[in-house]
C-alpha cells in the first residue's frame, strides 16, 4: 500500500537558542535559527493504491502513471502518437526551500528512488549508439517548463535564459560526443546546462544502466559543507552501498532559487526508451529564523520624529538667511553639472551605437552555451566557414538569396542562406521584421521543421544559418533521374503536413512553401526549411498576417500535386506540348474529362 506523508514539518528548538531569548532593552534583535525538515515518500505510483497522486505530482509533456507497473512512466507508449522525439516530466506539486536568500547557504537534501530503463529501439543501424537518452533527477525553478527532446533530455528549451537555475543528475544511456559523453553508461551532474559539469563512468563500478534491471539511486547533499554523495546499486541486492560512486565538494547555491521544484524528466529522440520510476523518497533540511521583537517603543519613535522635525525647522530658518549670491552660485553649479552629464550621456550613447553590433556579436560568440543552441554569428565567422562565400560551396539559389555549404568548428555542416541585396533593398523597411521573424523561428522545434542554428546581422547583411541535410531538397529527388516509390512520397506529404500544421498552431507561417524548401534527412524523413520570413508582394504587415497562412495552404496543395504527379508545376517542354507546360492546368483538364 502506498503511503504519503504530506509536508511534514519538524521544528527543532535547541536549548542554547532558548537561553539567548533573555536580553536587555539595549540589545540588538536576535535571529534565532530553527531546523526545518520536509519529507515525502512514494512507495509506488499506482493510482489504485494512492488516489492523491494526481494532486501530489504534476505531469508535464508525455508522461503517465502506470497502474500495471506501479510506476511514473516517461514516455506514454499507450498513446497512438509516435514516442520518438518526446519529452516528459513528473514533478512534486509543492516547492521546497532549498536556499537561504540572506546567507546564500543551500539546504541539505536526501533522495532515494528506484528506476528501470527499457530500450525499444530495434533498428540495427542504431545499435552502435545504445538505447535512449536515459533518466534525469531534476531540481528546477518552475513547474511548467518542458525541455527539448533527444539529447537535451527534456531539461532545457530555447526559451530558457542563459542563467536558468537548474540542477540535474542524469543517468545517461546514450553517447553524445557533442556533449562530451565518455560512453553510453554514465552518470552526469548538470548545473544550469545540458553539458555535464561532472561525469561518472559507472561501467567501472560494475553497473549497467540499460540492462533492464531495477536500480536504486541515493543522492545526499550536505548544504552547509557543500558536499554531494551519489550511490548506485541493484534493487534486488537491498544493500546500502558503503562507497559512493561520486563524492566531492560542489556548491549548488549559484544554481538554486529560494524555492525549487524536484522531480524527474526523460526524453526520446530517434532512439526510443521507456523510463520507469518505481519509488521515491525525498527529504530536505533547511534553516529558518525567528526574529525577536526589537526594543524600539512607540515613545521612542515619537521622540525620533519630533527630533527630526526640529532639525528640519532649524535648517529651513537657516536657508532663509542665506544670501542671494550663494543661491546663484548653487544654481550655476547645478546647471554646469547637468550640462556635463548630458554631454557625457550623448557621447557614450554615440559610442554605444557605433560599437553595439560588434560588442554584442563578440559577447554572443564567446558566451558559453549548450551545443546547437541558436546564436548570433559574426559576418567574419560566416565568411570563414563558407570559404569567403566560395562558388564551390554554393548549394542553390532563388529570388531571396543564395545557399552555401559551411562547416562549423566542431565539424558539423550547416547551410548558410545569404539574402540577396535585391531582396533586402525591396524589403528594406522590413529588415527589422525580417530579423525578428528569424529569431522567432529560432525557438520553434518540431521533428518535421529544419532547426535554425543562428543568424547574422552585420555589414548590411542578413544571413540565416540552418542545419545541413545530406539528402538535399525534395525537388532533386522528384524531378531527377527517377521518381521515388509511392509509399515514400506519401510519407513525405504527411511529414510536410505535420510540420506546417505545427507551425500554424504557433501562429507562425512558412511563407516560402515549395518542393525546394522540403529537405530529406538520412532516414528520408521530410523536414520543412528555407523559411520565407516575409511574404513576397505583401504591401503591409497587416495584409501579410491575413494571407500568409492561406498562401501556405495553397502552396502545400501545389507541393502535393507535384509529389503525386512526379513533375514540377511549370515544366520545360516542347512548344507543341503547351498543355502539359503547367501541371495545375494539365491536372484540371484531366479532372474535367474524368481522367
Amino acid at each position: 500500500m502506498a503511503s504519503m506523508s504530506h509536508n511534514l514539518l519538524l521544528f527543532c528548538l535547541y536549548e542554547p537558542y532558548l537561553v539567548s531569548s533573555v536580553y536587555s532593552a539595549n540589545d540588538v534583535p536576535i535571529n534565532v535559527p530553527i531546523n526545518v525538515t520536509k519529507h515525502f515518500s512514494f512507495l509506488d505510483f499506482s493510482l489504485t493504491n494512492n488516489s492523491r497522486l494526481v494532486h501530489d505530482l504534476k505531469l508535464l509533456g508525455n508522461a503517465k502513471f502506470s497502474n500495471e507497473k506501479g510506476s511514473l512512466q516517461i514516455p506514454n507508449e499507450s498513446q497512438e502518437t509516435d514516442i520518438r522525439h518526446q519529452a516528459g516530466r513528473g514533478l512534486y506539486s509543492f516547492p521546497f526551500c532549498l536556499l537561504d536568500p540572506i546567507t546564500k547557504t543551500p539546504a541539505s537534501f536526501q533522495t532515494t528512488f528506484s528506476f528501470q530503463l527499457h530500450n525499444l529501439s530495434t533498428n540495427s543501424d542504431l545499435s552502435d549508439y545504445g538505447g535512449g537518452s536515459g533518466l534525469t533527477f531534476i531540481i528546477v525553478p518552475d513547474e511548467f517548463t518542458v525541455g527539448r527532446p533527444g539529447p537535451w533530455l527534456g531539461m532545457l528549451n530555447d526559451v530558457c535564459e542563459n542563467d536558468y537555475k537548474a540542477v540535474a543528475i542524469e543517468f545517461d544511456t546514450r553517447k553524445n560526443l557533442e556533449f562530451g559523453d565518455p560512453n553510453d553508461n554514465h552518470v552526469g551532474i548538470n548545473l544550469g546546462s545540458i553539458v555535464s559539469t561532472k561525469i561518472i563512468n559507472v561501467s567501472g563500478v560494475g553497473v549497467s544502466l540499460k540492462d533492464g534491471f531495477v536500480h536504486n539511486a541515493w543522492v545526499d547533499y550536505d548544504g552547509p559543507r557543500r558536499r554531494i554523495d551519489i550511490r548506485l546499486g541493484l534493487a534486488n541486492e537491498e544493500v546500502y552501498p558503503i562507497k559512493p560512486i561520486f563524492s566531492e565538494f560542489m556548491d549548488l547555491s549559484p544554481y538554486l532559487n529560494e524555492y525549487m521544484f524536484v522531480g524527474f524528466l526523460a526524453s526520446t529522440g530517434n532512439h526510443t526508451q521507456i523510463h520507469n520510476i518505481l519509488s521515491w523518497n525525498f527529504t530536505s533540511n533547511s534553516q529558518a529564523f525567528l526574529r525577536y521583537p526589537s526594543s524600539e517603543t512607540c515613545q521612542g519613535k515619537i521622540m525620533l520624529e519630533n527630533t527630526t522635525e526640529t532639525i528640519a525647522a532649524t535648517d529651513k530658518n537657516s536657508n532663509r538667511n542665506k544670501t542671494p549670491r550663494s543661491f546663484l552660485i548653487f544654481v550655476a553649479t547645478v546647471v554646469w553639472a547637468l550640462v556635463v552629464l548630458v554631454g557625457f550621456y550623448f557621447i557614450s550613447k554615440h559610442r554605444r551605437s557605433v560599437y553595439k553590433s560588434r560588442t554584442s556579436t563578440e559577447e554572443d560568440i564567446h558566451r558559453p552555451r549548450p551545443p546547437n543552441k541558436p546564436r548570433r554569428f559574426a559576418f567574419s565567422a560566416i565568411s570563414s566557414l563558407t570559404r569567403s562565400f566560395s562558388e564551390i560551396e554554393v548549394l542553390g539559389s532563388d529570388t531571396r538569396g543564395v545557399y552555401y555549404r559551411g562547416k562549423l568548428s566542431n565539424g558539423s555542416q550547416v547551410a548558410v542562406k545569404r539574402f540577396s541585396t535585391e531582396f533586402l533593398s525591396t524589403h528594406g523597411s522590413d529588415k527589422k521584421r525580417l530579423l525578428k521573424e528569424i529569431k522567432v523561428i529560432n525557438h520553434v522545434r518540431h521533428p518535421n521543421l529544419l532547426p535554425i542554428r543562428g543568424w547574422c546581422q552585420d555589414n548590411n547583411e542578413i544571413i540565416a544559418v540552418n542545419d545541413f541535410v545530406p539528402n538535399g531538397s525534395l525537388d532533386k529527388w522528384l524531378f531527377g533521374a527517377g521518381v521515388p516509390p509511392w509509399t515514400r512520397r506519401f510519407k513525405v506529404i504527411k511529414d510536410v503536413a505535420d510540420g506546417l500544421s505545427f507551425l500554424h498552431s504557433k501562429q507562425l507561417a512558412h511563407k516560402n512553401m515549395k518542393c525546394s524548401s522540403v529537405f530529406l534527412d538520412v532516414s528520408f524523413r521530410a523536414v520543412l526549411g528555407d523559411f520565407g520570413f516575409v511574404l513576397l508582394g505583401a504591401e503591409s504587415k497587416q495584409f501579410e498576417a491575413v494571407v500568409c497562412n492561406g498562401a501556405d495552404v495553397f502552396e502545400f496543395g501545389v507541393i502535393v500535386l507535384e509529389v503525386i504527379g512526379g513533375r514540377p508545376t511549370v515544366e520545360e517542354t516542347d512548344e507543341g506540348n503547351s498543355e502539359e507546360r503547367n501541371l495545375l492546368d494539365f491536372a484540371w483538364n484531366l479532372h474535367e474529362t474524368d481522367e
